[in-house]
């Protein structure tokens, strides 16, 4: 049993830093199996010392953030001593992400790549199951892009319904038909920029979200292109959707190979095309674990419990 003492300046900070009824040092105490007390600007933690260590870096990184200015989000502790647990002691700032509403930082090692993949490739795989911000990174790269003028324009598609893209059985106009598979993309782009200026720009087509479908015949040239659930499309949409890629411009395309909805069996798109470009030039593809879901705690629990099951069988 080992023990450190910390102390810190300012105790407003501290009120952020430490959260309401100290909500905050009882997760990282329940996480790392250590005691922590606070006394005024000063904490004493006990425990193992690698574990202590753990702590300290957390807290240290994270005081610093407010030093900053910037605020301590849901999930930042979570991901601090992800981070720091996998051996780094702090967080490259060069692969911080900044929108209009907050900035956004990896949070977890691969996310870490996948961020730093984007910024050196013109097409990244993203590979992985719900929850490890896949998505979400992808379109907070892809806001902070078009807000420093790196990009002209956004592009944001999913197949809908699945792979078929049957759009024809729902009820409603195209727009009605199409606006319940792109929600999770409206859901992000929400999160990074107010309302109305989201919409602003989908009128003025700096930011476009549509289903895979409609990027058929279209050369798409000085914009970020993300493709979302590729896990449904088939080789032949995937194929369409990669040659649309036009003179500066970027491709991610994202999803979870074992979710896979295609009928017969047949082959993903998404698993075709990784193998496919595997070894070429200016192509990366990152792959996520249940380690990296950064929803609920219990998210990761239950994606281990499946991919146990399917293991198994």
């Amino acid at each position: 049993m080992s023990k450190i003492y910390l102390e810190f300046e300012d105790n407003y900070l501290l009120i952020q830093l430490f959260g309401p009824q100290n909500i905050n040092l009882k997760q990282i105490e329940k996480q790392l199996g250590i005691d922590i007390i606070s006394v005024g600007n000063t904490l004493t933690i006990s425990g193992e010392p690698a574990k202590i260590k753990t702590a300290q870096t957390v807290l240290e990184s994270l005081y610093k953030k407010l030093e900053k200015g910037h605020n301590i989000l849901d999930g930042d502790f979570e991901a601090a001593m992800r981070i720091s647990e996998n051996g780094s002691n702090k967080s490259d700032e060069s692969l911080t992400l900044y929108t209009r509403k907050s900035q956004v930082t990896p949070r977890s090692k691969n996310q870490e790549k996948y961020i730093r993949a984007m910024k050196d490739n013109d097409l990244v795989f993203g590979l992985g199951p719900a929850g490890t911000g896949k998505t979400y990174l992808a379109v907070a790269y892809g806001v902070s892009m078009l807000l420093e003028g790196m990009t002209d324009r956004i592009i944001i598609s999913r197949p809908a319904v699945e792979a078929g893209e049957n759009l024809g059985f729902l009820p409603g106009d195209l727009k009605e038909k199409v606006d319940p598979y792109l929600r999770p993309i409206y859901d992000a782009l929400h999160d990074m920029m107010p309302a109305e200026q989201v919409q602003k720009r989908i009128e003025t087509g700096e930011i476009e979200v549509a289903p895979l479908a409609f990027m058929r015949g279209r050369t798409l040239s000085n914009c970020f292109v993300i493709l979302d659930e590729a896990q449904n499309t088939t080789t032949m949409q995937m194929k369409m959707f990669l040659t649309r890629l036009g003179n500066n411009s970027q491709m991610v395309v994202n999803g979870d190979l074992s979710q896979t909805d295609l009928p017969n069996r047949a082959t993903s798109g998404l698993a075709d095309a990784v193998e496919l470009l595997k070894n070429t030039k200016d192509v990366k593809s990152i792959s996520f674990t249940d380690k990296d879901v950064v929803r609920h705690n219990l998210v990761s629990r239950i994606i281990r419990a499946y991919d146990k099951k399917k293991q198994i069988l």
